[in-house]
């Protein structure tokens, strides 16, 4: 990653607390319960923890929207907005839709950081956004001591061809697109406490588009999918159970930077990973002992992760192998059966 020449560290003035202070899920939850959003073009609303909103403009088009941004996770401006950039766009995907428009969405540290600065973390959330064909329309930007840098992005589906996140089939392989174990990771960041190495692969991870993952998905004939976020793998795999079947993983198939552990044992866990063990683990069986280090993982908070992608096993193969042929490093992690009692049992 490039260096700051004497300015100082992004990360520095980020809360200990997490990558981006995101809600529990049980307090987000409470809160959003009690909005109620319905007309008859509204596709998606509210309800389903959905990673987006999906408004039909006619029966050939709906639009998608949603927001996200993020605390500094890495101190190189441009690639923290490459990484918030891809993590906003990501919902976006995961809902099987194109970008088309995104505003910036900025809280700018000026008392600690010049304005080249911030003029490099906007380059860095362009060139993610022209990577996948999206344009950058304006935006709106506040003077805040904890930085914040994001996207409100707004895409294109056909409103038959929407992908939701709680659809999945019995018979479903499930495949995840991305490793885990970034919110450890980014954590260790902040501490400086990993390698240059690391930190390049970290990045590269984060910053990487789940776009082409996405068109991969559509080709195939998803059934369901989401992406991995502050909710963590298994937060985000129950949400796809939605109570109605049972994923089953297998946990030595699901990938994750080996660094993670590395991390874990140190106690060097963000805060939302905890909130997601004590949210999920009544809905989790595990089916045998994996170990504190290894158990975090799946609950790690993630910034910028992968998709899940769920599809009958036939369109589950060929995904893998498309993937395989496009450099994504996507694994089949579980698969669909009824439901045993539990939403997920690990194994």
């Amino acid at each position: 990653m490039l260096k700051l020449n004497n300015e100082a560290k992004l990360t520095k003035y980020v809360r200990a607390s997490g990558c981006a202070a995101k809600l529990a899920p049980g307090s987000l939850g409470d809160a959003t319960c009690h909005l109620k959003s319905f007309h008859t073009d509204l596709l998606v609303g509210f309800e389903g923890n959905e990673d987006a909103g999906v408004y039909r403009v006619n029966d050939e088009l709906a639009i998608v929207q949603t927001v996200d941004f993020i605390t500094p996770v890495v101190d190189d401006p441009y690639v923290y907005g490459q990484i918030a950039a891809a993590n906003s766009l990501s919902d976006v995907f995961a809902m099987g839709a194109d970008a088309k428009t995104a505003l910036n969405v900025v809280g700018f540290d000026g008392k600690h950081h010049s304005r080249e600065i911030l003029v490099e973390i906007l380059r860095g959330g362009e060139s993610k956004a022209h990577e996948c064909g999206a344009v950058i329309v304006g935006g709106h930007t506040i003077e805040a001591l904890e930085m914040t840098y994001g996207l409100s992005a707004t895409g294109y589906v056909h409103p038959q061809r929407v992908l939701r996140n709680n659809t999945p089939k019995i018979g479903d392989v499930v495949i995840l697109t991305k490793p885990l174990g970034m919110g450890m990771l980014i954590t260790g960041i902040k501490a400086d406490l990993l390698s240059d190495d690391t930190m390049r692969r970290v990045a590269e991870n984060l910053r990487t588009l789940n776009y082409r993952a996405s068109l991969i998905a559509r080709a195939c004939n998803a059934h369901a999918c989401t992406d991995v976020t502050g909710f963590g793998f298994l937060g985000h795999l129950q949400e796809m159970s939605a109570g109605n079947v049972t994923m089953k993983v297998d946990a030595d198939a699901v990938p994750f930077f080996e660094e993670a552990l590395e991390m874990a044992a140190m106690g060097i866990i963000p805060a939302g990973s905890y909130a997601n063990r004590d949210f999920v683990s009544e809905k989790v069986r595990f089916a045998r002992e994996l170990g504190f280090e290894r158990e975090m993982v799946l609950f790690d908070a993630q910034t910028s992760g992968g998709l899940l992608i769920a599809a009958e096993e036939k369109d589950a193969l060929e995904m893998l192998r498309r993937c395989e042929d496009e450099g994504i490093p996507a694994k089949a992690v579980a698969h669909v059966v009824a439901h045993e009692g539990h939403d997920i049992i690990v194994g």
